[in-house]
């Protein structure tokens, strides 16, 4: 091209193209809104068919599990002070708050309320289970109160809730041994509160396991007992104590020897109150068979 000679300039056009990917009612926000929307009433009306169909106590029961409490267990509970009165983790006074379960605070093993061993739960109904333990409770209570002689003995007894069913704890303390020391062979004493339990025991179905317990003393040089051959045979002569005052041998589903490993008294393994016999009641079947077995022999320990 000649200087001088000038052409005119293109225009520069700019093209903005914008993609669409679709009206507002083809997008997908909107559903995910609707979903929740559907999930929330779905939720709703699960609720309201829950509370229609089911009775206070299950309503309680359902509310409970989903709330988040600390039971707090008390330490030591076997030993409270009272006639008969050990402690479970179903008593409302193991509670943080003290209106228990009659209050607006949720717990986590309502009474009435059933559910699986994870959640606390027993078999059959809880509150059956707490009647029978209370009945026991009262039967055990009067029986030895009506007699001068054993009435002393009565703060021997602890009743209290377990896992399993209900536990009898039978305990020593300084005035009162349930077996001569270092031996299996029952007290007189022992001998009358076991006649008691026996004639109380044998009017129900229930099997039953026996646990003994040791102290931590030493044994005197020479002895070639131990702690394990004594609390078992200690068990085994309550049990034979039982069978002649009406429980059937049958009902014994096993019988166990712990030793001192397991103390009621921890801070004090010596403490006489860790040498004692644990009756427990199992939630379960009648087991009504007959079977002997030979007595246990005698061992010795010193003090």
């Amino acid at each position: 091209m000649a200087e001088g000679n000038t052409a005119p300039v293109a225009p520069i056009i700019v093209k903005k193209v914008t993609i669409d990917a679709g009206d507002g009612h083809h997008g997908g926000a909107w559903k995910v809104a609707y979903a929740d929307f559907v999930t929330a009433m779905m939720a709703f009306f699960l609720l309201l068919w829950l509370l229609g169909a089911t009775e206070e106590n299950q309503r309680k029961g359902i509310a409970d599990y989903f709330t988040p409490t600390l039971v707090k267990m008390r330490q030591k509970g076997a030993g409270a002070d009272g006639l008969l009165g050990g402690s479970s983790i179903t008593d409302t006074d193991n509670y943080p708050k003290a209106m228990g379960q009659t209050g607006t605070m949720a717990i986590t093993v309502p009474r009435g309320a059933t559910g699986g061993p994870m959640e606390g739960g027993q078999k059959g109904d809880l509150g059956m289970v707490e009647k029978k333990l209370e009945d026991l409770r009262n039967t055990l209570e009067k029986k030895l109160s009506a007699s001068p002689k054993l009435r002393r003995l009565a703060r021997q007894v602890k009743v209290m809730r377990s896992p399993e069913g209900i536990r009898i704890d039978l305990m020593d303390d300084a005035d009162f041994s349930m077996f001569a020391l270092g031996t299996t062979v029952l007290t007189p004493e022992a001998i009358a509160l076991l006649e008691v339990m026996g004639k109380t025991l044998a009017e129900g179905p229930a099997p039953l396991i026996l646990r003994g317990h040791t102290d931590s003393l030493p044994w005197r040089p020479g002895i070639t007992g131990n702690n394990w051959s004594l609390s078992t045979g200690r068990a085994e002569a309550t049990r034979q104590a039982l069978i002649r005052n009406g429980v059937l041998a049958t009902r014994f589903a096993r019988i166990e020897g712990v030793a001192d490993r397991e103390p009621l008294v921890a801070d004090n393994p010596a403490d006489p109150r860790n040498r004692r016999i644990s009756l427990l009641l199992l939630e379960g079947t009648d087991t009504r068979r007959g079977r002997d077995v030979r007595p246990a022999r005698d061992l010795a320990k010193v003090e």
